[in-house]
């Protein structure tokens, strides 16, 4: 937003801003912030930074906590929430030395910004830009509660089947069909307006939106899709527009949440990444004679994302409940393949995107439960490192299958690699399988190891706890 502190302060005079708030990403995903008055707010904040604690960040150990974060001004937004007039931007994180604070590696906007970087050392490209599909669901009523006597949640969502038959309150019908959302319309679609408005502010906020729409699942699954963006710079949109939607939604008495699988028996929430390279402007992923328009290097950079696939999914899924979402029998991708238009395969190419300026892929299997800085690096050197390696998906096995994956003959189903069923399996991926992570010095062994202990705790914490069906299972045996 900003070019300059003279900029900053000009605005925050006009728009009579009383704070800064400065927020930083935690490793996994989530922000933190801190704010400052604005008279507090100087041209040496943009040098020496702001000390903090990194520790409670999830980075350093305790006796190398301290830490500055610097901001950067160009990522500045007005803050729509707040009622003490504020202006928001992201800060980066430093470690505090001598004679000059240096850049901590294991920050995840840095290893975003050192992963476009390597991608530019290798001459493959130039730019990397991404399109991520926003799926997430709307609820008006959500409790959970998880304690050694007592363990559950409750979820609610007005236009639920389930409430079809509440004589509590006024009931009006026009309920939703279990798995029968997609493109729903109005009265069924009482979130129309409610996405309407959150769209408005993702645009006010230089997030261009393609479209939104009601998705499969009845009980509130929606989907905002936006515009095509550089990677690093995505991965700051993603953030940004997770924040908007989460508040406005609990403004307006909703709650939202990106968990991907919140309902069972419903479809849930992906986040699909579509992506293409350029290089000097030109795209590097056409080439009219190639299967369904594509060049060669982008089929390596396919066999290259899919071969690293299990350890990507480390990153891209990386949370207990992704894998509850991945499992046969919905449009999420369960085969480690590509083909043209279709939903069951990890790659997908849109028939649709036809023009070399368009012509790309999606990886369909990550969701919003990832660090979008980890996530999109992680597909991004996979990609590369098919490309410099030369990766055929089809001599690997990959496909093209452009078939219904479901209607295979177990035999054939039987020769498809597939993905982790666990994150327990995603990490065995990711440990066995990491150089390609670690080229360019991109990602630090050190973050990879501290990601890889901290899930494993994670998976065993959710793994240790007994679950509600093991009740109704064995209790009687």
């Amino acid at each position: 937003m900003f070019n300059s502190y003279e900029e900053v302060m000009d605005f925050c005079v006009e728009q009579e801003i009383k704070m800064i708030d400065f927020k930083m990403i935690d490793l996994l995903g989530r922000w933190r912030h801190l704010g400052i008055p604005i008279g507090r707010f100087k041209p040496e904040t943009l040098q020496y930074g702001i000390g903090f604690d990194g520790s409670n960040y999830g980075f350093a150990p305790v006796e190398k906590s301290d830490m500055v974060f610097i901001p950067d001004i160009t990522t500045a937004v007005h803050d729509p929430f707040t009622d003490v007039p504020t202006l928001s931007m992201i800060g980066d994180v430093f470690v505090i030395a001598q004679p000059d604070n240096y850049r901590f590696d294991q920050d995840p906007r840095s290893i975003a910004v050192k992963a476009e970087e390597y991608m530019k050392s290798t001459g493959i490209a130039d730019e990397m830009r991404i399109g991520p599909e926003y799926e997430f669901h709307i609820f008006d009523h959500v409790s959970y509660e998880c304690s050694p006597h007592k363990s559950g949640f409750s979820i609610d969502a007005e236009q639920a089947i389930w409430n079809s038959g509440d004589n509590e309150f006024q009931n009006l019908g026009y309920k939703i069909p279990h798995k029968g959302g997609y493109h729903i319309a109005p009265p069924q679609d009482v979130l129309y307006d409610l996405r309407s408005r959150m769209c408005v502010l993702m645009e006010e906020n230089s997030i261009p939106v393609k479209y939104h729409h009601h998705e499969v699942g009845g009980p509130g699954q929606v989907e905002i899709e936006v515009e095509f963006g550089g990677m690093r710079e995505m991965a700051d949109k993603t953030m940004l527009a997770k924040y908007l939607i989460k508040n406005l939604a609990f403004q307006e008495g909703k709650t939202v949440t990106f968990m991907p699988k919140p309902l069972y028996a419903e479809a849930g929430n992906g986040m699909h990444v579509h992506m293409h390279l350029f290089k000097n402007k030109k795209p590097v992923f056409f080439d009219e004679k190639g299967y369904s328009g594509l060049s060669k290097k982008a089929l390596y950079f396919i066999g290259g994302l899919l071969k690293h696939a299990p350890a990507v999914l480390a990153f891209t899924n990386p949370s207990t409940n992704s894998y509850k979402r991945l499992v046969p029998g919905y449009e999420a991708p369960v085969s480690v393949c590509f083909a043209t238009a279709n939903r069951s395969a990890v790659i997908r190419v849109p028939a649709y995107a036809k023009s070399p300026m368009q012509k790309r892929f999606e990886f369909r299997s990550a969701d919003a439960t990832c660090n979008p800085y980890l996530g999109f690096s992680a597909i991004l050197m996979a990609g590369l490192d098919g490309i410099k390696n030369k990766i055929d998906p089809t001599a690997e096995g990959f496909g093209p299958y452009d078939v219904n994956l479901y209607n295979l003959t177990p035999e054939e189903q039987s020769k498809i690699k597939g993905l982790p069923t666990s994150l327990d399996e995603a990490l065995d991926a990711l440990e066995k399988d990491q150089d390609f992570l670690l080229a360019g010095g991109v990602f630090p062994k050190r973050l990879i190891d501290i990601w890889i202990a901290n899930k494993r705790k994670e998976a065993r914490k959710v793994n240790e706890i007994p679950h509600p069906m093991e009740f109704e299972l064995y209790y009687d045996l």
